[in-house]
């Protein structure tokens, strides 16, 4: 088994390494970046006793790729929460932007540093008109939310720091002061590749910001994991917060192929136990990187030519269950990364928040093989 698939780049230990019985079969870094094109960059933002919060970016096509259409579609398992740009995605079926993740109060500030970063690197896209994908989960507990300390600019470093390759996980980016299932939570990622007839190969991949689920609920693979309540207990109900799913795929499907994929996240994150509060922001968005020159939306110059077309490939409606699986494999995987690549923290005011006790997980599955 490949270290990366056990260990994150910063050396922080991955489900997979405790043993963790888990469905499908991973790409190369077993992250969102097994999609070809993917880039995924983080500002991490932990300064004094207080600050504990960041930014996430993730370019559907990479640098480059920035204003060429992808096929998207979103979905709001529960609306407490906020995604911003997805009333275009929903009207004309495409992402042409970066997406960035952070806290609830820096929708502003990220959303004016993607602007910004589109200005100074992309100026003939902001000629027309500029609507970013910036996206949320609350982190008030361990972090200063209404401090103000995200600012355009860490939306642009993040920006600037995406690679390709594997990912960072854990307390991370704009995963830095998140909590889930009453344990340290934040980014997590995972893939999951598969063959399409008698040589295609398609990768699907997640990219979450877990935020989300009661202690009392955590299920891994199947089998409830019992831990002490938080005491004191949060002053927030059980399972309030909120997970962003990001979903990618090269396999070519239509945008409302790709809403019915990112409706599948609820399934996975659902894998793990949560019931979906009502106090939870539950938001995702699935694009596919087939394609690539089709969905365009732009000022039209001159009359209609003579062939003036778009064409979409796309994988047959009846054949779409196996991405779906693998959407959903790959959502819950990602959310236990988030979960395994961390360590205790403690923020603002004091507070603290235990990671997941991994020996409580590896005693779980004391005969697993699977990895």
């Amino acid at each position: 088994m490949a270290e990366h698939l056990l260990t994150t780049p910063s050396g922080r230990t991955r489900a997979r390494a405790l043993g963790i019985p888990l469905d499908g079969t991973p790409g190369r870094w077993n992250a969102i970046t097994d999609v070809v094109g993917v880039e995924v960059g983080y500002t991490t933002l932990i300064e004094g006793a207080d600050v504990r919060t960041g930014v996430t970016a993730i370019f559907p096509r990479g640098r480059d790729g920035v204003g060429v259409p992808c096929a998207a579609g979103t979905h709001s398992f529960n609306g407490n929460g906020e995604m911003t740009g997805t009333a275009w995605i929903a009207e004309s079926g495409a992402l042409n932007s970066p997406i960035v993740i952070t806290n609830t109060a820096a929708v502003g500030p990220a959303h004016a540093g993607v602007v910004e970063w589109l200005t100074i690197n992309r100026p003939e896209l902001t000629t027309q008109w500029a609507l970013p994908v910036v996206a949320e989960t609350y982190d008030g507990l361990l972090n200063d939310l209404y401090g103000g300390h995200v600012r355009p600019e860490h939306a642009l470093a993040a920006l600037d720091a995406a690679r390709i390759g594997p990912v960072d996980e854990g307390s991370v980016g704009g995963g830095t002061g998140m909590i889930c299932h009453g344990f340290k939570g934040g980014s997590g990622s995972a893939s999951r590749v598969l063959g399409y007839g008698p040589s295609d190969r398609y990768t699907v991949a997640a990219f979450v910001q877990a935020n989300h689920g009661a202690r009392r609920e955590l299920t891994i693979a199947g089998t409830p994991i019992r831990t002490a309540e938080p005491t004191p207990p949060p002053a927030a109900p059980p399972g309030a917060g909120s997970v962003i799913v990001v979903l990618a795929t090269d396999a070519p499907l239509l945008p409302g192929q790709c809403a019915a994929l990112a409706r599948r996240a609820t399934l996975g994150i659902g894998r793990t136990g949560t019931t979906g509060s009502h106090f939870s922001g539950d938001l995702f968005l699935a694009f596919s990187t087939a394609n690539a020159g089709a969905l365009s939306s732009t000022f039209p110059a001159g009359p209609v030519g003579d062939d003036e077309y778009e064409h979409l490939r796309f994988v047959p409606w009846g054949r779409i269950d196996a991405f779906y699986a693998a959407a959903v494999q790959a959502v819950e995987e990602a959310v236990l990364n988030a979960l395994v690549a961390n360590a205790d923290m403690t923020g603002y005011r004091g507070h603290h928040v235990p990671a997941l006790p991994h020996d409580v997980v590896r005693a779980a599955f004391p005969t697993s093989g699977k990895i």
